[in-house]
Parts: structure tokens; C-alpha cells; sequence
């Protein structure tokens, strides 16, 4: 049952190379909870992004989404030049690390102390909620978005089940290599779901972007990630 009150705020723990600040969103009533990490797209910690782990929290989630760009300043940008800079100032191996100190945070929070941790991520954001369940297992269950897709040798490590998003008119992520996604769950004996949703362009799930936003599939992809959260956070 979605939550009708949530409780928002700011945090910061310590990163590997930095202080990372993150955006938390929780239901207000206090309980222990399920956590979920909202990692955003290239163009940073947005009000989009933010927009996102309300609807967790209202879902019953404490919802975490932390800056990955805190390296760089917390920049967040509004055109694509600025924001490919931004996510091409970024190592991979950097972010993952982030996103482990961002675990390490949620651990240590007494509401969220020893519960199970699920991921979401977007765009950039999608590449590191595919790449971060190959490389911890303290992720229960994943769902990228329209994410690169790592390496048959890593695929083989996943340790949760997952819901991809792809959009069939993708112009970043290659069709293939989403084909190949979903022959190496079967090869390697992993649970999840590769869903390609006819006519959808990349980032079909962001409602601020009119030019290629789609209702219906976001919709749709919404259900099937409370869905996968549900049935392996809450359990």
C-alpha cells in the first residue's frame, strides 16, 4: 500500500575519494524498511532523479539516491555537452566505489541496518545498476534502465534477479548487446526479465523530456520494477 506521508533529506558520508552527498526519501513512519539506490542519469542529481525516491518512499522504500558527480563538484547539468562531460569525468571503477560507500551508509543507518538493498538506475545510472550486482552481493534485486551492458565474464557473477528496460529505438544502447543480456541469464542460469518496449526511444522513462518520454511503457516498466522489489526486498 503506497505511503501517503514521506520524509526528505539531505545526507553525506564518506567516499573513497570524497565526501558523497546522496537525496533520501522514506515513509514517515519510522519503521524498518527495505532500501532502495536511485543512481541518476548523465545529467546528475536532478529533480527528476529526486522525484523518483519519492515515489519509493511512497512505496514503502527509504530511498537513496546518491551524487555520483559529488567528485566533481555536485554539478548538475542541463544540456547534453555539459552532462557527457560530466559522465565522461567519471570512471567506472569510481562510481562502483561510491555506490559501495553508499551501501556501506545504508547499513550502518539503524532503520535500514541488516534489511535487503535493491537498485534502479537510468541512462548512466543504468549501466552502474547492471555493472553493481556482478561486483556485490549485497544487492537483492536490480532494475536498469537502458544501461550499458558489461561483459559476458561479469554477467556470469550476477548475484541478484533483474528487470531490464530497453527501448526498441534506442540510439545509445545497441540492440545486440541487450539480445546478448538476455541469452547469458539463460547460459549463466540467472533470474530476470529483458523487456524491449516497441516504438520507445532512450529515456523513455524520464516524464521531464516531452520529446521522448512514453506514458504507457513507463508505466508499465514501473510496475514490473515494484514488482521485482517486492517479491526480493520485502520478503
Amino acid at each position: 500500500m503506497a505511503q501517503t506521508q514521506i520524509l526528505e533529506r539531505e545526507v553525506s558520508f564518506a567516499g573513497p575519494a570524497c565526501t558523497i552527498t546522496a537525496h533520501c526519501a522514506e515513509p514517515a513512519d519510522g519503521a524498518p524498511c527495505a532500501a532502495v539506490i536511485v543512481v541518476q542519469e548523465w545529467w546528475g542529481l536532478n529533480p527528476n532523479i529526486k522525484e523518483i525516491t519519492r515515489r519509493f518512499a511512497r512505496e514503502g522504500y527509504v530511498a537513496v539516491a546518491p551524487d555520483l558527480y559529488s567528485r566533481q563538484g555536485h554539478k548538475v547539468a542541463t544540456d547534453p555537452n555539459t552532462a557527457a562531460q560530466l559522465m565522461g569525468g567519471l570512471k567506472m571503477e569510481d562510481g562502483i566505489a561510491d555506490l559501495k560507500a553508499a551501501l556501506g551508509w545504508i547499513a550502518a543507518q539503524k532503520r535500514t541496518h541488516g534489511v535487503k538493498v535493491g537498485i534502479t538506475g537510468y541512462c548512466m545510472g543504468g549501466s552502474y545498476a547492471m555493472l553493481l550486482p556482478c561486483e556485490s552481493r549485497q544487492i537483492a534485486a536490480s532494475a536498469p534502465f537502458y544501461g550499458e551492458i558489461p561483459s559476458d565474464e561479469k554477467i556470469a557473477q550476477l548475484g541478484c534477479p533483474i528487470f531490464y528496460a530497453y527501448g526498441e529505438n534506442d540510439g545509445w544502447i545497441q540492440r545486440k548487446d541487450v539480445d546478448r543480456l538476455a541469452a547469458d541469464l539463460k547460459k549463466f542460469n540467472k533470474r530476470g526479465e529483458v523487456k524491449i518496449y516497441p516504438g520507445c526511444s532512450h529515456g523513455f522513462f524520464n516524464d521531464t523530456r516531452p520529446d521522448v518520454y512514453n506514458a504507457a511503457a513507463a508505466k508499465d516498466a514501473w510496475a514490473r520494477t515494484l514488482d521485482l522489489f517486492a517479491k526480493n526486498l520485502k520478503g
